[in-house]
């Protein structure tokens, strides 16, 4: 369809140059201007560019996940109701040992799929504390699709080398970012939520940061370890904050394990980290088995073919022809396109997020992306999207790609971040020969357990982050009952909020009351440095 219409426009554009060429139409125009119309107003208004309307305003954002305009939000509520329990059932049935019924009542208040029937959901007092969470998530989801500009999405350029950002909150990081002026609470969510993964590891590494010794965030070894990072990432006191000081620079590498949801944000999201240090080259890799991919070469081709396929023309006149390519297409759809609507069909609307968040969908292809599988043995892909940033992803497990970078970490080059790794949850593949209960995944031999000593054994710094005080407290019970972890390593920043974490409430499909922030928490560790010391001789002299 769109290759007809732009065949059919540009017929009529040569057309319409071949009847009367252009360099005469200027003549003609320059000749029937008298001396005294270049004082006249001209008539015809200068044309604006229109907004498309929104499909939703902002004071009609409120739907019940059935009755949503939207199909993921409807696949989302029916999900819910095969997955989560009836949370009266659920206490009144503890003692039987029965199995509660699905949720199938909509709360009139939030829109979600709570109560098995509208009778629990009176009896339910505790639903009150947090049925305004869910209907803040639900005005929240529709107004994601509700087609209105978001212009919390409107991210700043490079900013003034001698403006100083602060890290002190989102608030006052916007404004001396530059950022625009985030109105409505609603805005800071959806930003906040969007930005949370490279603000928090900028806030982290930045010398302007809010983790100090003075507020016992920062330990007098993590003290050491991101000054050492910190000269790679800025420049001498004194000197200005520019590209051209990278020059000379060695490329600070990040490496983010166990990448999810981080992995498919747009590169011009990641790029907002590079703006805080102008000074410094950065690349950035994603590895672990949910690891978004780009999408196939051949996909875009594809694509248009099978978008051209579905179109035909029955005239074989001109008029004809232009009239069925901008008007209708052929009413018997061929073969291939029944083909692609079927699998559209079959294709989940909505992905249940049960206990592990599913992989995210292939990510858009650039221009200079290109495939390094032969380079790291795993599918993966570079693209070096500016001078300062390139990104590599690789869908393998972190002890798959170790071996190759073994020997080149450098403290003062290379760091790790793991956004809710999840050490202190139960293996959904290990057990333990001695019980028979499921291991800690920190310990389970297919997933944290060979991981974290290699990282420690590099010497660099280890970040972390969780998505509420029991997660993050989970996570470091567990340090204390992995072999080659317990002892093994050195406090850089304590456990405690992060403040540049998601602002925004995601709610768990398997049960709506559970509700988390993404980077709530962050703490950091390293691989414990011992002092050599020199052993006495047998004489008694040192």
């Amino acid at each position: 369809m769109a290759l007809s219409l732009q065949s059919s426009a540009r017929t009529a554009f040569l057309r319409s140059t071949r009847s009367c060429p252009r360099v005469a139409v200027r003549r003609r125009e320059l000749q029937s201007r008298s001396l005294f119309s270049w004082f006249k107003r001209s008539s015809q208004k200068p044309k604006t560019k229109t907004e498309p309307a929104p499909v939703l305003s902002q004071d009609d954002l409120f739907h019940p996940f059935s009755k949503s305009p939207f199909p993921a939000l409807r696949a989302r509520g029916e999900a819910i109701q095969k997955l989560a329990p009836c949370p009266v059932c659920a206490s009144a049935h503890k003692a039987h040992d029965a199995q509660p019924k699905a949720v199938k009542f909509e709360c009139p208040n939030c829109g979600w799929p709570t109560h098995c029937s509208e009778e629990h959901w009176r009896e339910d007092t505790e639903h009150e504390k947090y049925c305004s969470r869910l209907r803040e998530a639900n005005e929240d989801e529709h107004d994601l699709r509700s087609g209105r500009r978001m212009r919390e999405f409107e991210l700043p350029g490079p900013h003034d080398s001698e403006a100083a950002i602060s890290f002190a909150n989102w608030d006052v990081f916007w404004y001396t970012r530059g950022f625009p002026s985030m109105d409505t609470e609603r805005s800071r969510r959806h930003a906040s939520k969007l930005l949370t993964y490279p603000i928090t590891i900028g806030s982290v590494l930045h010398q302007h940061s809010g983790l100090t010794l003075s507020n016992q965030r920062l330990t007098p070894e993590g003290s050491r370890s991101l000054a050492a990072l910190r000269t790679t990432l800025h420049v001498p006191p004194g000197a200005p904050e520019t590209e051209e000081l990278s020059v000379d620079k060695p490329q600070m590498r990040i490496f983010i394990l166990g990448a999810r949801a981080e992995s498919s944000l747009p590169p011009h999201v990641w790029e907002q980290l590079c703006l805080l240090f102008p000074a410094a080259l950065f690349h950035l890799y994603f590895i672990g088995p949910q690891v978004s991919l780009p999408k196939p070469k051949d996909w875009y081709t594809k694509t248009a073919t099978a978008g051209s396929t579905g179109t035909s023309s029955s005239s074989d006149s001109s008029s004809a022809s232009s009239s069925s390519a901008t008007d209708t297409v052929s009413t018997q759809p061929a073969p291939a396109a029944e083909d692609n609507k079927v699998k559209e069909e079959e294709k989940p609307v909505y992905l249940p997020n049960v206990y592990e968040p599913p992989t995210p969908a292939p990510i858009a292809r650039l221009k200079r992306t290109r495939d390094s599988i032969e380079r790291y043995g795993v599918p993966s892909y570079t693209v070096p999207y500016t001078h300062q940033l390139t990104i590599t992803g690789m869908q393998a497990n972190y002890s798959e790609v170790h071996p190759q970078f073994a020997e080149t970490f450098d403290p003062y080059t290379d760091c790790f971040f793991l956004f809710s790794p999840g050490f202190g949850f139960p293996s959904p593949t290990s057990t333990s020969e001695v019980t028979g209960e499921p291991l800690l995944q920190i310990q389970s031999p297919t997933e944290w357990g060979p991981v974290i000593p290699q990282l420690l054994a590099t010497k660099c710094p280890i970040f972390v982050t969780g998505f509420s005080p029991a997660d993050v407290e989970r996570d470091v019970k567990s340090l204390s009952m992995a072999e080659g972890v317990a002892g093994e390593f050195d406090w850089v920043i304590t456990p405690g909020p992060n403040t540049f974490g998601s602002e925004k409430w995601e709610i768990a499909d398997f049960d709506p009351r559970v509700m988390v922030k993404t980077n709530w928490g962050v703490w950091g560790i390293r691989g414990k440095t011992r002092e050599v010391r020199e052993k006495a001789s047998w004489f008694g002299s040192s």
